[in-house]
């Protein structure tokens, strides 16, 4: 069929999984063609992890200021101006679209501003236009969801957060994922009162429970008034205020709501049920190893397989599809040992299991330190860092690593690549600290916080 059809590959989303899918393919000499109907790079680089990155930079320089007059430095704060933020974040937004765009020009992909959807296996409508594949990749991502609550849509979600005109005062934050603990540091350090609301005892269900406690004492030292094991019942706007009556039964009377609640697959109206692509409880698109679909020629990448929603992840089964289907590289991505952040205040690095997970597959040792960064001993904030190691008892392999701290993620990049090639806590304790530095703990760490999992033989 291949020189019957318009594309050997034809991509559906021109977010990160998307371009490098197109991109790659291109270059293995494969006619390719991608759409997009909202905006190049998806909604990272538009809505997402890059404007998020640059909000957080603008909140923190407000702590800087006041962490410089111990160092010496008289740095008077005359408040922030938000309209500057976004101007300049728009900015680069718009020069990141371009790139992206250029990106697959150079490549030689055809590019289409458009929507497409399925009209059989090998037909889409692309913007009115009917154009024919051997291949198709969906990559369409996914999108923020409210709760089901009366009122919810007087509520904002994520998309809506980069395009505000001016930051409220006074700001509830519904959920404790990624992006509700993110966007409450940022409203905190830019001067908003902030409630952050969430259902669990902890923030950051599924992260290690020490990351967990830590970071909610550090955001309380933020001065976010946080509102654990709550959920908000309704939402009503009254005299140019809105209210949030809570489960508890306390109201927040707050000039934003802000819905940081999950994120859904972007699977309506592509068509997948008359072509047979077979989807899950939550819509997401069920994949097989290879991120083949229950159809075998059309593929699904990125966070409309809802698996593990991260960005490189995406960009990494792009990559993998177009060199196993035009590479002759047939490869897969392993979700195992992939390190994240979150872009808190202050940040979490992570990589490998959670204590909790460990425990569950044998004994497993702890070693786990806090201590106060050499900065705020002299800027007198009230910060801690934390950083942790799980080791797998009978090999002494690492399991996971944690920190959460100034420069986490930075410093949890290269330990996932130790973890990639299988270090244990001897090649760790073998390894010669880089002085003085918050890293060097990772490499000093003798003193064993305990045990868990089965009883350990030695004990």
């Amino acid at each position: 069929m291949r020189y019957l059809v318009d594309f050997d590959l034809f991509v559906i989303g021109g977010g990160s999984a998307g371009v490098r899918c197109a991109r790659i393919a291109a270059g293995h000499g494969a006619r390719v063609g991608v759409a997009e109907e909202r905006f190049w790079g998806g909604t990272c680089v538009n809505i997402g992890c890059v404007p998020k990155k640059f909000m957080v930079m603008a909140a923190e320089y407000g702590a800087g200021a006041d962490d410089a007059r111990g160092f010496g430095w008289d740095i008077a704060k005359r408040g922030h101006d938000w309209a500057t933020l976004i101007a300049a974040k728009d900015k680069e937004i718009l020069r990141l679209n371009g790139i992206y765009r250029r990106l697959l020009d150079q490549a030689g992909a055809k590019i289409f501003d458009a929507r497409a959807t399925f009209i059989d296996e090998h037909t889409l409508d692309v913007g009115g236009k009917r154009v024919t594949a051997e291949k198709i990749v969906i990559a369409t991502g996914g999108h923020p969801t409210r709760l089901d609550i009366p009122g919810a849509e007087l509520g904002i979600i994520s998309d809506d957060a980069f395009y505000l005109k001016e930051m409220p005062k006074r700001i509830a934050t519904i959920g404790s994922g990624y992006i509700g603990v993110e966007f409450a540091g940022i409203f905190a350090g830019l001067g908003a009162e902030t409630h952050l609301v969430y259902r669990q005892p902890l923030p950051l269900r599924g992260f290690d429970e020490d990351l967990r406690g830590g970071l909610a004492e550090a955001m309380s030292a933020n001065g976010i008034l946080l509102h654990p094991d709550t959920v908000p019942t309704s939402v009503v706007k009254e005299n140019g205020a809105y209210h949030l009556a809570l489960s508890d039964l306390s109201v927040l009377e707050v000039d934003l709501v802000f819905f940081a609640t999950g994120r859904a697959p972007n699977v309506r109206g592509l068509g997948l049920e008359k072509i047979g692509v077979e989807t899950g409880r939550l819509g997401e698109i069920l994949v097989d190893q290879s991120l083949a679909t229950s159809v075998p020629h059309i593929y699904a990448i990125g966070d409309v397989t809802d698996r593990l929603n991260l960005t490189p992840v995406a960009t990494a089964e792009g990559h993998a599809v177009a060199d196993t289907l035009f590479g002759n590289n047939p490869r897969a991505v392993s979700l195992e040992n992939v390190a994240t952040a979150v872009f808190s205040i202050p940040p979490i690095g992570t990589v490998g299991l959670t204590e909790a997970e460990a425990a569950q597959r044998g004994p497993a040792k702890i070693f786990l330190t806090r201590f106060t960064p050499m900065r705020h001993n002299i800027s007198g904030r009230a910060r801690k860092t934390l950083m942790k190691l799980i080791v797998d008892q009978e090999t002494d392999k690492i399991l996971g690593a944690h920190m959460l701290g100034e420069d986490a993620p930075e410093i949890l990049q290269g330990l996932a690549v130790a973890m990639k090639a299988g270090a244990t806590k001897a090649d760790f304790d073998r390894t010669i600290g880089i002085h003085p530095t918050a890293a060097e703990e990772f490499v000093t760490l003798r003193t064993q916080t305990r045990v868990v999992g089965e009883v350990s033989s030695a004990e």
